[in-house]
């Protein structure tokens, strides 16, 4: 009879503390993600100089931290009265997202946070022709076709809400710092893949992506509630009695 009672009391020990300690909880979605860029193909429609075409991957690891891979191609052509420029090649990303909302109010369906990305691009430039002018007078050539890599980081925040079941909406303003070109001091690419203007130390730009939600896992988060001190009758009587 002591063993089993010293059991019913280990219990009632046990649940009391978890009464105790007892706190909300969310449960949470942990998705996988494919979205495309719809910036790219409209820039495309006005200027057809300029095709982009970009999407990305991405793949919760918690609530507030998903693993990306962005990826996407670029042919770009610039013209004007002294010289022709052409690029074209892959880039690709790697980072990761923070989501800056609390777990109770994304729910898995709303994001706004910060990204930080590495950027690589692969590419090749050519200038057909330019012209030149100095005291003998105008100089016509050409520069030959170069292969090239460059290098960048990037900053990114943004927001995406969910729009209908396992779809989602949303834009990201890219924040962009060259560490390399890929043409040394005297090649600057004009335009490069995954960058911008090659000519500038830093670069900014924006995506619009529509994304597919795929729920992998479902997690169960704690959340802490907010404390309310009551205030006891006790502590009533205390703070009257003092007024006298």
């Amino acid at each position: 009879m002591r063993r089993i009672s010293g059991y019913f009391t280990s219990l009632l020990v046990i649940i009391s503390a978890g009464n105790l300690f007892a706190q909300d909880t969310v449960l949470f979605p942990l998705k996988l993600r494919a979205g495309i860029d719809i910036a790219g193909p409209g820039i495309y429609l006005s200027d057809k100089n300029n095709l982009s075409l970009e999407g990305y991957l991405s793949f919760d690891k918690s609530e507030k931290m998903a693993f990306v891979l962005e990826a996407g191609y670029l042919n770009y052509k610039y013209s004007q009265y002294n010289y022709d420029y052409t690029t074209k090649g892959i880039f690709a990303r790697l980072g990761v997202d923070f989501n800056l909302l609390k777990p109770e109010m994304s729910l898995g369906k709303y994001w706004a946070g910060i990204g930080l990305r590495y950027g690589v691009s692969l590419f090749n430039s050519e200038t057909p022709f330019f012209q030149a002018d100095n005291y003998w007078g105008s100089v016509t050539s050409s520069i030959p076709e170069k292969k090239a890599m460059g290098h960048f980081i990037e900053v990114s925040p943004g927001v995406k809400t969910e729009i209908f079941r396992n779809f989602s909406m949303g834009w990201t303003v890219r924040l962009k710092l060259l560490i390399s070109g890929g043409g040394g001091r005297d090649l600057t690419p004009i335009y490069f893949p995954g960058y911008g203007n090659g000519g500038k130390k830093t670069a900014a730009g924006i995506s619009y992506f529509i994304t597919w939600n795929i729920p992998y896992k479902t997690k169960t988060v704690i959340t802490k509630p907010e404390v309310v001190e009551e205030e006891t009758e006790e502590t009533s009587t205390q703070n009257t009695g003092s007024n006298f």
